[in-house]
């Protein structure tokens, strides 16, 4: 179909994988799954609901009639009611009792945590195959030196490897949240159209203990023992939606500052994202490599950050018990926000596990810098020999200004060290000054950092998992 729109997030970005996680197929068979979860606790607790009006349920869990429901909900403009309605015209002997007290949300916010779940275990294969890809590429290159920017300006050496783990550094926190995340998700349990329990509490003649455990023994069938909320209005606190939305938003942040770091080294030329074979860079400049993927990290990246403040508005402006102005907006926020991330995952796969490194640029940015950089070392040994510390620092600054005229003005190569070679105040010879330049001397602790990190906190985190995630991208 090219007549109507497609949302790009599920053609061109998100994976199969979670596309059927938030399908109508997933909601609609869970919707299913807490009807009969609700029949058979009520049973078990003394309703008369029979053993066959659950088989027959059961039997039609997934055959829905989708037509059915979307025919009835033109009539009734109400979607639960719609599909109670056609779930029944399967169900003839059950359908006098299915949502026997439940309300809307019984089905529809339980139903979006088990949906919410999935999508965020899903997510975290994908996190921690991230992870691993950076883990490998930080060890290769754990050793060699490259320029770190602060205030993008050349600062002192730090090593490829070392820089890749503070991208783990990043996802290594997300993780951290997104388990918080995953188990402290709740059902809302069966609290009825206030949170009162009230129409519960008549159906099994003011027997407390059998709300309650009516409530316990639904949550712990689907998945949810002990986790679900105790108190509630119509439906669960929206806070845990804006939770949800954060640790999303936090995983884009994570891989937003990535491409953005890959972008400036591709610009450099230091470090490329994957390129394919027949892929095109320009329309115009047949040249071009163009950072695509990671431009693409960045910019659904965005998206994801900015819907995070949606729940965090809903939450803030459900009155009293509940409103409905939750509905249309966690409808589009929700999903579309993991599917999003969903794409950002894949792509952040894809480019970890082909960053190319070009050792020589590397080298070559590293001793176009280094000179400035080794005038302190270059100043101490001068002062060993005799010289004046005070007055060899004065002489550094003002090679050091010419030498950057140099480079500035002319768009010549530094001879910093040329010129202090030349200086007799220094009282160093030649050797004595290049000494000063190795670049292994100006890395500080980056492998060692780079060995323990990878030793002590991330190879335990992907001892749980061996299993690889491969994905597609669109490029």
């Amino acid at each position: 179909m090219h007549d109507l729109y497609e949302s790009p997030l599920i053609k061109r970005y998100a994976s199969k994988e979670m596309c059927k996680i938030f399908s109508d197929e997933s909601k609609f068979s869970t919707w299913r799954k807490f009807w009969v979860a609700l029949a058979e606790t009520e049973k078990d607790l003394g309703l008369n609901i029979t053993q066959d009006q659950i088989d027959e349920m059961k039997e039609h869990i997934y055959d829905i009639n989708y037509e059915e429901a979307e025919k009835k909900e033109k009539e009734t403009r109400h979607d639960v009611m719609s599909h109670v309605h056609a779930y029944g015209m399967q169900c003839p002997k059950a359908k006098g009792m299915i949502h026997l007290g439940a309300t809307s949300c019984y089905v529809g916010d339980n139903t979006d945590v088990v949906i919410i779940k999935e999508g965020l275990l899903l997510l975290r294969k994908k996190l921690i195959q991230c992870i691993k890809n950076l883990r490998d590429f930080a060890f290769e290159y754990r050793n060699l030196p490259c320029l770190a920017f602060t205030h993008l300006q050349p600062a002192q050496l730090t090593t490829v490897g070392k820089r890749a783990c503070l991208w783990i550094q990043d996802l290594v926190c997300d993780l951290e949240y997104l388990d918080f995340v995953i188990d402290n998700l709740k059902l809302l349990g069966v609290k009825g159209t206030t949170g009162t329990q009230a129409s519960f509490l008549k159906l099994f003649e003011n027997d407390h203990e059998k709300v309650k455990k009516l409530d316990e023994i639904i949550c712990e069938k689907m998945g949810f023992k002990d986790k679900y909320f105790k108190v509630t209005g119509q439906t669960y606190p929206r806070k845990q939606d804006m939770l949800v939305l954060n640790v999303l938003s936090s995983i884009a942040e994570s891989a937003y500052k990535f491409s953005n770091d890959i972008r400036i080294l591709q610009s450099l030329k230091e470090i490329e994202e994957p390129f394919e074979k027949n892929q095109i860079g320009s329309s115009a400049m047949a040249y071009k490599r163009n950072p695509m993927r990671s431009e693409r990290i960045s910019s659904i990246a965005r998206y994801v950050i900015i819907n995070s403040l949606n729940p965090a508005i809903t939450a803030s402006t459900q009155w009293f018990e509940r409103t409905l102005d939750d509905s249309a907006n966690r409808r589009i926020v929700i999903p579309e926000s993991f599917l999003a991330v969903d794409g950002i995952l894949n792509l952040y796969i894809n480019v970890t596990s082909g960053l190319v490194v070009y050792p020589k640029v590397i080298e070559k940015h590293v001793k176009e810098e280094l000179p400035f950089m080794a005038t302190e070392n270059i100043l101490m040994e001068a002062v060993k020999k005799g010289g004046d510390r005070q007055e060899l620092h004065e002489k550094i600054r003002i090679h050091s200004m010419e030498a950057a005229k140099k480079v500035k003005e002319m768009g010549e190569s530094n001879d910093l060290i040329e010129r202090i070679c030349a200086d007799q105040s220094f009282k160093l010879e030649k050797e004595e000054v290049l000494n000063a330049l190795r670049p292994e001397n100006y890395i500080g602790r980056s492998k060692e950092q780079v060995e323990e990190y990878i030793k002590f906190e991330v190879d335990p985190i992907l001892l749980e998992s061996n299993e690889n995630i491969s994905v597609e991208i669109n490029v």
